[in-house]
């Protein structure tokens, strides 16, 4: 399961800041929830992205033995030429998408694959401070990433899986729950267009993905 890089706990140990190899292991689709952007409440479809960072480990809790850090990241899921989402990936692989490669992309295809990845922290306007992934980028040619430590973890409402939402910690499960795609789920005979496409059939074995 994702384990959450923010703030939510007092205590919390913020990931080291700096630019670490890193690995994507889990993809959470929260759905389409009321957020505050700019001043005014959007409706934005959402989607959560988690890393771990091999090379940054530390015993969280005793006698569980090292584990690597970990950070996650919120994106609101489009690959709109001025989408954050798509700046980000186009810095992940190096390369920017075409109009036809970002029509459909399946954002799984991210899952298992490594990259780098600059953090800085930052201090949110309550107060709290944060860390936050700005950039990422391919590995330097000839680098070699870690072996995956965290099992792959992808959360979807296509199908929905009760057991996975379970596993999900109660912020995610909470925010979820307010999202459009579970009100969906709950109410099976309203019905609207699916939002989580997974046919994109593009494939260039030089980029990442």
């Amino acid at each position: 399961m994702a384990i959450n890089a923010t703030n939510e706990s007092s205590n919390y140990e913020l990931v080291p800041s700096g630019t670490f190899i890193a690995r994507c292991y889990s993809m959470i689709h929260i759905g389409t929830v009321s957020e505050n952007f700019k001043g005014e409440t959007k409706q934005m479809n959402k989607v959560r992205i988690s890393w771990e960072l091999p090379t940054e480990k530390k015993e969280f809790k005793q006698g569980e033995g090292l584990k690597p850090y970990s950070i996650s990241k919120e994106f609101t899921l489009s690959m709109n030429e001025k989408s954050n989402l798509r700046k980000f990936l186009e810095g992940w692989r190096g390369a920017g998408f075409t109009d036809s490669e970002a029509k459909i992309f399946d954002i799984t295809k991210l899952l298992g694959v490594p990259c780098m990845v600059s953090i800085i922290h930052r201090t949110s306007s309550q107060g709290r401070k944060y860390a936050d992934i700005s950039s990422a980028s391919a590995l330097i040619k000839g680098m070699q990433a870690p072996p995956q430590f965290n099992p792959s973890f992808e959360f979807s409402f296509d199908p929905f899986d009760e057991h996975k939402f379970g596993q999900l910690p109660e912020f995610l499960k909470k925010k979820i729950a307010s999202s459009r795609e579970y009100f969906k789920v709950m109410n099976p005979h309203h019905e609207e267009g699916g939002v989580f496409e997974n046919n994109n059939n593009n494939n260039d074995d030089d980029l990442p993905f």
